[in-house]
């Protein structure tokens, strides 16, 4: 098939004509070729999901746990964190609340004000920062809360009603929204001309930030039909809101925050079309061995040794896409449950732990040798909370793990005492942070 670039990409490139160059500063982190480079050294990263921080940040009590986790993290070798930049107050049972924006558009200062703290204390410990900017899935509002404010059509709570295919035909009509469009355009300018409450430093002008995306896990609709049928639309977007960004914001990357083919259809022109173009600094994927009927924590001699293979298949064709479109690949998350699908904390993690070694072994051999998979967000950073109900949900008060409201909290976290998955990740972040020497 005949590659869709030039048709698609035409207005994104004049756009860009028009706008001045983008001029990167010695400290921010900009992507060259298959790698990133910060200053004149490469960029290599071991980082983690730390969705939740901008809410530690917002009171006082929490900035305490914030700074102890940051420690922990930054002890480990972890040196990038992808944070939520966005939530909207939904009607959707499991949403995280309270949220960033109203439906009338006002702005939740103290959570805002919150993103500031966790700005200024990575940056305290030369830590950077990869934001999403919106959620194609339900847990902090999202595409559709955005059409349940903007649309006619009720809202789709797919953890009450079951309705999975319909809500991410929901989700995706997001992108065909003009009211939504706008309102979504507005919150992104908003928040790259912010100034840091502590720092005094504009969001767009802060080298802590290392990237924005436009979305968690953006798709262009439900599998089958009716994401065949909306390729054209979402692409339009992708490239459309990065140039956007880039519009305000000439000093920061940007990047999807997509699963890769998974969340491409597993088209791999689509993946392809998604990340090409001068607006789109790099390729994201993620690897969800669950979600995606590989892996069962109750089986894992039986399920194990296959999700492996299947994830050094998935990995290494990502490298090979990133390859042709001469950028760096991140995978921006990936985990596992505990064994036995358990959510405590006192429980052994050794097939997440074989996982996640399976898993640096790739990226660390790749990256050594110039290759395009530059870093790595485990997912999630889960620290020092825990569950506080039988049910293992998070109810409004509770303390965050790594596990967003719609799964138990558990699921996903890596704990303060999850001694044997950190001594995994320091060892892979002591070799990475060695590339940013030997390059």
């Amino acid at each position: 098939m005949r590659s869709k670039i030039p048709r698609f990409l035409s207005l994104t490139l004049l756009f860009l004509i028009y706008i001045s160059a983008t001029t990167w500063g010695a400290d921010f982190i900009r992507a060259d070729k298959l790698r990133f480079m910060r200053g004149d050294k490469p960029y290599y990263f071991c980082g983690a999901n730390f969705w939740y921080g901008c809410y530690l940040g917002a009171s006082a009590e929490g900035r305490k746990r914030l700074v102890k986790e940051l420690d922990q993290m930054k002890s480990l070798g972890i040196v990038n964190l992808r944070v939520l930049g966005a939530s909207e107050e939904s009607e959707i049972e499991r949403s995280v609340t309270p949220a960033i924006q109203s439906a009338s558009g006002e702005l939740n200062e103290a959570l805002s004000k919150g993103l500031d703290v966790l700005l200024s204390e990575m940056a305290k410990r030369n830590m950077t920062a990869v934001i999403f900017l919106n959620n194609y899935w339900e847990w902090s509002g999202g595409m559709s809360t955005y059409m349940s404010w903007l649309s006619d059509e009720p809202l789709i709570d797919p953890g009450v009603t079951g309705r999975w295919v319909d809500f991410m035909a929901y989700s995706a009509r997001f992108y065909m929204n003009p009211k939504a469009q706008n309102r979504f355009r507005e919150y992104i300018a908003t928040i790259l001309n912010r100034k840091n409450t502590i720092t005094g430093m504009q969001y767009k002008d802060d080298p802590t930030i290392m990237a924005w995306e436009l979305a968690n896990e953006p798709r262009p609709g439900a599998d089958g039909e009716n994401g065949q049928l909306h390729k054209g639309i979402f692409l339009n977007w992708v490239h459309g809101i990065a140039a956007y960004i880039k519009s305000i914001d000439k000093n920061h990357m940007v990047s999807t925050g997509s699963e890769g083919i998974h969340g491409c259809l597993y088209d791999e022109e689509l993946f392809l079309n998604t990340h090409a173009g001068p607006v789109i600094d790099y390729a994201s994927m993620h690897l969800w061995p669950k979600n995606w009927g590989w892996f069962r924590a109750d089986k894992i001699d039986e399920t194990l040794p296959p999700t492996l293979k299947k994830a050094t298949a998935y990995i290494n064709k990502h490298i090979e896409l990133a390859t042709k479109l001469g950028k760096p690949v991140v995978l921006g998350e990936y985990g596992m449950e505990r064994d036995g699908g358990t959510f405590r904390a006192d429980t052994p993690v050794s097939a997440r732990d074989r996982f996640l070694n399976h898993v640096y072994n790739i990226v660390y051999e790749n990256a050594s040798k110039g290759g395009p998979l530059a870093g790595t967000n485990v997912w999630a950073w889960g620290g020092e909370a825990r569950a506080k109900h039988d049910d293992g949900f998070w109810q409004k008060g509770d303390p965050f793990t790594g596990d967003p409201p719609q799964e138990h909290q558990g699921l996903n976290s890596i704990f303060d005492t999850d001694t044997t998955t950190h001594e995994v990740i320091k060892n892979h972040s002591i070799k990475m942070n060695k590339l940013n020497s030997e390059n």
